[in-house]
């Protein structure tokens, strides 16, 4: 019986490899490190780096260099980590258009958000959430750059600023009112002052948010425009820090009204009414030009749009005293209530 020689064919790469593995990887190189990435997938650290070996040896190469602490990518692994980015979009993409073609609202709706947006962007999920099940939602919340980058390396589906990026190459469509109020102890002395000017403000240090934010911008060219000098005693990257601060007696600050929340009634903050103030900004849904939105995408930014304009329209935010933040509480309410009904 005649034998046919020849070399046997060796298998494609993608052909040792698996997409659990591909998972694996894609989740400690965006994370880089095995532990977090075993953390986002509810495996252990040993199996996450287990898979990691095993795709590498498939591959021929290693994936990642270990300095000290940290993971860095090498040029396989770089190559590798876009692939993998391009592999899950497209799955992603599959799933989204065999949904469509059943004429249904179901699949994944990517988020990011910048740190503000937590306060707001849950209550407006809830009923979002129960009126679509089929839809699950990964929200990721950040700085303004962390939210920026996210947008350059198209990793989500609709990103959410309240300071636009500064690029002509994005669809933006404003949301939601995000007016920002000059906050103080409920003790201190401008409380008894029924308006309080610009000028009364420089004679008092600032706890602010840190420079680049979005609400520190805003503040700061008020301010600036306005030719007030103002004395910045603490520079806080959280909300919730500042907030304490301000019931410690550190100082005033500004911040978004969406950030004051019932829970805050024990702090004993208050809202000053200052002249010029508050400073009328917006959030905004953004998402790349070129990007085509899914059913998915679209529903929710539809939904965003119609939610949050009856949010802001049943009630306007306009502070006319100053406001002890406990009787801020059943406007919140209020609120909250407008966008379930």
């Amino acid at each position: 019986m005649a034998q046919i020689k020849g070399k046997l064919k060796r298998p494609f790469i993608w052909q040792t490899m698996t997409l659990h593995q591909l998972q694996v990887f894609e989740a400690t190189a965006r994370l880089g490190s095995f532990t977090r990435a075993a953390e986002e997938l509810h495996l252990t650290q040993p199996t996450v780096s287990m898979q990691v070996k095993h795709l590498a040896k498939a591959i021929g190469a290693p994936l990642f260099e270990q300095i000290g602490k940290r993971l860095y990518l090498t040029e396989s692994g770089q190559v590798l980590f876009k692939t993998c980015q391009e592999v899950f979009e497209r799955l992603d993409r599959l799933e989204i258009n065999l949904f469509e073609l059943k004429g249904v609202a179901q699949g994944r709706l990517r988020l990011s958000a910048t740190t503000t947006a937590k306060y707001f962007l849950p209550k407006l999920l809830t009923p979002f959430c129960q009126q679509f099940s089929g839809i699950n939602v990964s929200l990721e919340v950040g700085s303004h750059d962390t939210v920026l980058d996210r947008l350059n390396d198209n990793l989500d589906d609709i990103y959410i600023f309240s300071r636009l990026p500064k690029r002509d190459d994005i669809e933006i469509k404003a949301f939601l009112c995000n007016p920002l109020v000059v906050v103080a102890p409920t003790e201190h002395p401008l409380m008894h002052k029924p308006q309080v000017t610009l000028t009364d403000l420089a004679e008092y240090p600032f706890v602010m948010r840190e420079r680049g934010s979005a609400t520190r911008e805003a503040a700061d060219h008020l301010l600036r425009q306005q030719g007030i000098p103002v004395r910045v005693k603490l520079e806080l990257g959280s909300n919730e820090a500042i907030k304490q601060a301000v019931s410690q007696g550190l100082g005033l600050s500004i911040l978004s009204l969406h950030s004051l929340t019932d829970r805050d009634s024990e702090l004993q903050l208050s809202v000053l009414n200052v002249d010029h103030f508050p400073i009328h900004q917006q959030w905004y849904t953004v998402f790349p030009k070129e990007k085509i939105l899914s059913t998915v995408a679209r529903t929710f930014v539809d939904y965003l749009l119609a939610e949050s304009s009856q949010y802001c329209q049943v009630h306007p935010i306009s502070i006319a005293q100053t406001t002890h933040i406990a009787n801020l509480e059943s406007n919140q309410q209020k609120m909250e209530a407008s966008l379930v009904s």
